[in-house]
């Protein structure tokens, strides 16, 4: 049996999905519901995004996670390039 019921969502799951399908390098999953796993906020980084409009790496997202989206009632990504997450970090190459 899994570790957890069967549609039950976990920053986990989300984390390695993101990793697996779209070669994230960095993913934070904070859990926004205090714990009952029905609201999440994400800052996802992978070089899938190069040269896609923001309204397009929410598409590429929301298509690898369709079936965990459908399941919470919020979700909100925010969606950067290697490039974007280190100027967004103040660092400078």
């Amino acid at each position: 049996m899994a570790d957890t019921a069967p549609g039950v969502v976990t920053p986990d799951l989300l984390r390695g999905k993101l990793v697996d399908q779209l070669q994230a390098q960095h993913v934070e999953i904070e859990d926004l519901s205090g714990g009952c796993g029905q609201a999440f906020q994400a800052v996802i980084v992978s070089p899938q995004f190069e040269k896609k409009t923001m309204l397009a790496r929410h598409r590429l997202v929301n298509s690898v996670l369709k079936a965990e989206i459908a399941a919470i009632h919020a979700w909100t990504p925010k969606c950067y390039t290697p490039e974007q997450w280190t100027q967004q970090q103040g660092g400078s190459a």
